[in-house]
């Protein structure tokens, strides 16, 4: 069924009512590989409650892009064997609490005609509040429905991507992934049988299940966390990215960055095969 234009347009959701404790905060950071040293207490902060010493859980500040998980601004009948994450850009108001009731404003910002054998880009923002109403953090996502283009939408006026400093990286490091990763990280909420079913995979024009994008873009969050915000969580104000190729669990991840002031710019790569996997990366940092 093609897009309707007016139709997608014109979606919203509002006071969708959403709950999380610990234990999806704790499993959010696992499933982006932290605590994969079992030794080392900046990660354990984020992944272990236990403690002799007694200190505070934090809570990684993409676990935004989950902690609502289903917000929609309504079902958009896509093709779903050929739907992929485009980009994330999310804001942060304030860090997110361990545990709380939340509530998820969702609605379409602008739909892309890139043509019937192009597929089409749809925009759409959820909004993250408190169950007092205080704005939390603002997700701005991008899907690629490869197989929906042609409904004769507009073509152009797309946002302009973050460019990257031209001068080497300022910081380059690899961070491996585990070859079940996807496995763990589909119960964070995204069951697509991309990410988990060979066969469907093969069927989706890929060799094996990819990792989900939104897993490469909490590995990026971390690494950022780990080089230039000293594990704070607060020091976030935005976290942005376009996925531009897909990682295989197991494969691992170098990501270069650059830091000018408060702007952290990045890209990661999967040298192994010779590819780019995020582009036009960038974090601001307060």
């Amino acid at each position: 069924m093609p897009i309707n234009y007016k139709q997608l347009m014109a979606m919203k959701r509002l006071d969708q009512r959403y709950s999380y404790g610990d234990r999806e905060a704790m499993l959010y950071a696992y499933a982006i590989g932290m605590g994969a040293d079992p030794l080392d207490e900046k990660e354990l902060a984020f992944v272990n409650e236990a403690r002799a010493t007694a200190r505070p859980l934090m809570v990684v500040p993409t676990f935004a892009s989950v902690a609502a998980w289903g917000a929609r601004p309504g079902e958009m009948n896509l093709t779903r064997m050929t739907v992929v994450d485009g980009e994330r850009d999310i804001t942060f108001h304030r860090p997110l609490a361990i545990a709380a009731d939340i509530t998820a404003d969702s609605s379409v910002l602008a739909v892309f005609d890139k043509g019937k054998d192009k597929g089409a880009v749809i925009r759409h923002q959820t909004v993250l509040k408190s169950a007092g109403g205080e704005l939390l953090a603002t997700v701005v996502a991008s899907v690629f429905a490869r197989g929906d283009g042609g409904f004769g939408g507009p073509s152009e006026g797309q946002p302009e991507p973050h460019q990257v400093p031209t001068r080497a990286p300022d910081i380059t490091f690899d961070i491996p992934t585990r070859p079940d990763q996807a496995l763990i990280y589909r119960l964070c909420g995204d069951r697509n049988p991309l990410h988990s079913d060979p066969e469907f995979a093969k069927r989706a024009g890929f060799p094996r299940p990819i990792l989900h994008g939104m897993c490469t873009y909490g590995i990026t969050c971390r690494g950022v966390l780990q080089s230039y915000a000293d594990y704070d969580p607060a020091a976030f104000k935005r976290h942005a990215a376009r996925f531009s190729s897909p990682v295989f669990p197991g494969e691992t991840v170098t990501l270069e960055l650059w830091r000018d002031r408060d702007v952290i710019s990045f890209e990661a790569k999967v040298k192994a095969r010779g590819v780019t996997v995020v582009k036009n990366g960038m974090t601001l940092l307060g």
